[in-house]
């Protein structure tokens, strides 16, 4: 679904952004009118523009808040957070040391801290036991009861945000009476930025403890837990799910069975002989020169070269064979929702394999173009996808 741009990532980027609308993420005129003052295929111009944006936004919120004006001042730092994010998303060359990169990520974090406590449902920041260490996260409530209620478990993916939680579920949810529990893994956020852990395939050894930190929450109820996979988090929920007994269901926005698989259809065969055979250096020169003319696929090397922890597009690569449910998919036991996109440009083909691999209570859904939902994500169809979940979740144990 081409959306102002003709490159394809900046469209899907775009839209993405602007999908945040109808919960107050982002405003139609904001969006078209940044949009227009981008060059096309021009990070640097992405970067700059959406960045005077969110400043220009940024400060109507700082204005109002000193004034008493609450809701005006929520409305503004929510955009401002979503307009942060979205200008350092192709900021990944040399992310380590990237102040602009940490500095627009620093920003979406706090504008939205400072949204947080304006909006008209309670949030909790929270740090949740990890290792050696601490993620962050938000609990949306639905109130300030402290009763027991169904708990959803929001898990971003290969490059979304906990901030960004609250646009693609937690609105939603707290509306139908569940609460979210959203956090930064290994690889995501604040923790790939602030800290430096990279992904893992091994993903129950992330949500385990944050399972743990939710049921001793007295505002969680145990039994009522269900867990949302978003993005990449579709493989990394389910794969959790394989070892998690305590949870009562699993969504996938969208179902990915092996995440190795999309990067294979992604390169020529024989660079992918090369990376089997180890010709690292001439694979990553080659990939050098098809990333100069696909937007994509620059952006996602880079993405993956950081977050993955690996030394160039070969390794990369190679980590992500790692990423599979064969052998394992079997032993989710809980009522599971699949989504998937008709026109999905980075998963295409993956959902629907991975509902056909599920042996539990399950269900499938196809969001398509005809109706605005065919995209990765549903970007641009929020309302129409929650729908769908919320409606199905309603007939769980976790409802």
């Amino acid at each position: 679904m081409k959306f102002l741009f003709d490159d394809e990532s900046y469209s899907f980027e775009t839209l993405r952004a602007a999908g945040f609308a109808c919960y107050g993420g982002a405003e139609l005129g904001e969006v078209l009118t940044t949009a227009a003052r981008i060059t096309e295929g021009d990070d640097d111009s992405w970067l700059r523009e959406w960045r005077a944006t969110a400043e220009r936004v940024h400060a109507i919120g700082r204005d109002c808040l000193a004034r008493g004006h609450r809701v005006s001042a929520r409305e503004a730092l929510l955009r401002a957070s979503n307009y942060y994010r979205t200008a350092e998303f192709y900021r990944r060359e040399h992310p380590v040391g990237d102040s602009v990169m940490h500095e627009l990520s620093r920003l979406s974090r706090e504008t939205f801290a400072a949204a947080a406590p304006l909006l008209d449902t309670p949030v909790r920041a929270v740090s949740i036991p990890y290792a050696d260490t601490t993620l962050p996260g938000y609990l949306f409530l639905v109130d300030d009861s402290g009763a027991p209620r169904p708990t959803i478990i929001f898990n971003s993916g290969f490059d979304s945000t906990l901030e960004e939680a609250y646009f693609v579920l937690a609105a939603a949810a707290v509306a139908r009476g569940y609460q979210v529990l959203a956090f930064d893994g290994p690889g995501q956020g604040a923790v790939i930025r602030e800290q430096g852990l990279p992904f893992r395939p091994d993903w129950e050894a992330v949500i385990t403890p944050v399972v743990d930190f939710a049921v001793a929450l007295p505002e969680v109820d145990a039994d009522r837990i269900a867990l949302f996979g978003y993005s990449l988090g579709g493989y990394l929920t389910a794969r959790a799910a394989a070892f998690e007994p305590r949870l009562a269901a699993l969504i996938l926005d969208d179902g990915l069975f092996d995440y190795h698989a999309p990067h294979l259809r992604m390169l020529p065969p024989f660079l992918n002989e090369w990376i089997e055979a180890g010709r690292d250096a001439e694979v990553n020169s080659v990939v050098a020169l098809m990333t100069a003319y696909s937007t994509q696929l620059r952006w996602a090397m880079r993405n993956g070269n950081w977050t993955f922890a690996a030394t160039g597009p070969a390794d990369y690569i190679r980590k992500t064979k790692a990423y599979t449910l064969a052998g394992v998919v079997d032993r989710i036991a809980c009522p599971t929702l699949v989504l998937d996109a008709e026109n999905d440009q980075f998963f295409g083909g993956e959902a629907e394999r991975m509902y056909k691999a599920l042996s539990c209570p399950k269900d499938y859904i196809v969001g398509t173009e005809a109706e605005g939902a065919g995209e990765h994500c549903h970007v641009g169809a929020m309302l129409l996808t929650h729908q769908r979940v919320f409606d199905w979740l309603d007939g769980t144990a976790a409802a």
